[in-house]
């Protein structure tokens, strides 16, 4: 079968570098021409001037903006067809007026947490563009009855925090997007989760996200989503940077260093690198920690792993097995990030339908061992419900399926910050004016769910949820969750645990090898010439 084509970079609007000419050597991804004077900066042109900035997304964007790998992986969820169905009908009854996609039940129970819609919010950390839209992500999610995680680093880098012998004792970020959260939770759908890696971890913030802010959910992150080290943010201010570095985090260059600070007087050093560490799951002390954690009232423990071979996804799942973990979160390569090095997200990892495939082979082999098996979330690059719809069936082999749920991040943050540029657009009056005909100049008219959020939370919160971008969140997700209810309809499942395999087809033969699913041509052919012959 043909290949799809895998680009070679030596341009990328991640890095904001573009090559001359569109006649590029395929090997090197350099001009087949390159000229003495060409005013352009291509990958190697900009690393001559830059040097490492070019392995990270645009840094002058960073905290307006999110990135991805933009390789083609060459399986993606449109290799996949839904195979909608006429004669039979599941989970309803089956006379017209019932059958409405609208009574479709798209609920769902994901790591002990009920969920409205199947997607919640992953974790979001000490990222500048995760602290910017907390407010929106926040609300927005606990509006759309979901759930959301805290994630890495926030009391690390909380420039109030308080710590007594290494151990955080009061975080006024972490209570803050705790308390957000909490503002318009309803209590029972969703919940707000803390997730913790090394550097958290030995801050105690699992303990005292447990003990001072009652959080019922820790996520233990084993590693990352779109990178396979630990994480990192970019940091402008040199007295900041000092200020991490002297908590423990690895700060490149070192602020500290005579020479760094006069580069940095001059302007030639803009920005400081803060990582974290890279850490080594210990499995005792994994459990151990667990048990500390259960006894101090902590109800559910999750999992969040990134794009990691597949011995590691058998190693992870067994843990999670033996600490009785409610949900394991995979994030496949391809999803989206704050702030990591692009040749990982495109080069490095485990891209999201093979790993999935991978995790219910693992989730196979366990059920037939009669072991614990936790909820699956799957996350990297999901965006729309036709992924969604595709992950969950794919799970589901003979009854329930593995995936219970999908997490976003990046998609979510879309919705916002549109929301809010929008927003400040028609307080300008500069909004684009073909947008402003068809939709209207004033909020109130062109967020379609307006009138809905006000009569729910009335006028004064509907400000709150509008000037934080959660109505644009909200409203984005009601158009995630209306068109799951329509292709399920299509498929004559009205619950969302009754999608599975059957639903599904091959479009390309790779797809039918990775995943185990018939090519459309061989759905049906054991009943096609039955049906004709009766």
């Amino acid at each position: 079968m043909p290949e799809k084509k895998l680009p070679t970079e030596n341009s990328s609007l991640l890095a904001g570098t573009r090559t001359r000419s569109p006649d590029i050597t395929p090997l090197s991804g350099i001009c087949s021409l390159c000229i003495y004077s060409c005013p352009l900066l291509c990958d190697i042109g900009k690393a001559a001037f830059r040097g490492r900035e070019v392995l990270y997304p645009e840094p002058e964007e960073f905290g307006a903006s999110t990135a991805a790998a933009n390789k083609d992986f060459g399986l993606d969820w449109s290799d996949i067809q839904l195979m909608p169905r006429l004669s039979q009908v599941f989970g309803v009854e089956p006379i017209p007026d019932k059958m409405i996609f609208e009574n479709v039940d798209v609920s769902t129970r994901y790591g002990g947490v009920e969920l409205k819609i199947p997607v919640f919010i992953a974790a979001l950390g000490s990222t500048d563009v995760a602290k910017r839209n907390w407010d929106g992500l926040a609300y927005g999610a606990a509006i759309s009855g979901t759930a959301m995680v805290v994630g890495e680093n926030v009391c690390g880098m909380d420039k109030e925090a308080v710590f007594s012998n290494g151990q955080v004792v009061s975080s006024r970020d972490m209570e803050y997007r705790v308390k957000t959260y909490r503002e318009f939770w309803d209590g029972k759908h969703g919940d707000i989760a803390v997730q913790t890696n090394v550097e958290d971890e030995m801050f105690g913030v699992d303990i005292y996200a447990a003990s001072k802010l009652e959080v019922n959910i820790i996520e233990k992150k084993f590693g990352q989503g779109a990178k396979s080290i630990g994480g990192e943010v970019r940091v402008s201010d040199i007295n900041r940077a000092i200020e991490l570095k002297r908590r423990g985090y690895i700060v490149i260059p070192d602020p500290e260093d005579k020479n760094v600070q006069e580069a940095y007087k001059l302007g030639v050093i803009k920005t400081f690198e803060r990582h974290s560490r890279i850490a080594k799951p210990d499995p005792q002390h994994f459990l151990e920690r667990i048990d500390k954690l259960r006894s101090m009232g902590v109800k559910r423990i999750w999992i969040k792993t990134g794009t990691y071979r597949p011995a590691e996804i058998a190693f992870v799942m067994k843990l999670a097995s033996e600490a009785k973990a409610n949900g394991v979160t995979f994030d496949g390569a391809g999803g989206g990030t704050g702030m990591s090095p692009i040749p990982m997200m495109n080069e490095s990892g485990v891209p999201t339908l093979y790993m999935e495939a991978w995790v219910l082979k693992a989730c196979n082999i366990m059920k037939k061992k009669g072991m614990h098996i936790p909820d699956i979330a799957m996350a990297g690059g999901f965006s729309n419900e036709h992924q969604i719809v595709k992950a969950i069936a794919l799970s589901n082999f003979d009854g329930e399926p593995y995936v219970k749920a999908v997490a976003m991040a990046r998609a979510p943050i879309t919705a916002i910050m549109k929301s809010k540029y929008f927003l400040e657009l028609a307080q300008k009056g500069a909004l684009p004016p073909d947008f402003a005909k068809r939709y209207g100049s004033k909020p109130e008219q062109f967020f379609v769910s307006a009138p809905e959020i006000v009569a729910k939370y009335g006028a004064t919160n509907f400000e709150k949820l509008l000037k934080s971008g959660a109505i644009g969140l909200y409203t984005y997700f009601t158009k995630i969750v209306t068109g799951i209810k329509i292709l399920m309809a299509g498929q004559r499942k009205y619950k969302l645990w009754l999608l599975n395999r059957s639903d599904l087809a091959a479009l390309t033969e790779r797809a039918a090898r990775v995943l185990g699913i018939p090519m459309v041509d061989e759905v049906d052919k054991d009943v096609f010439e039955i049906i004709l012959s009766k």
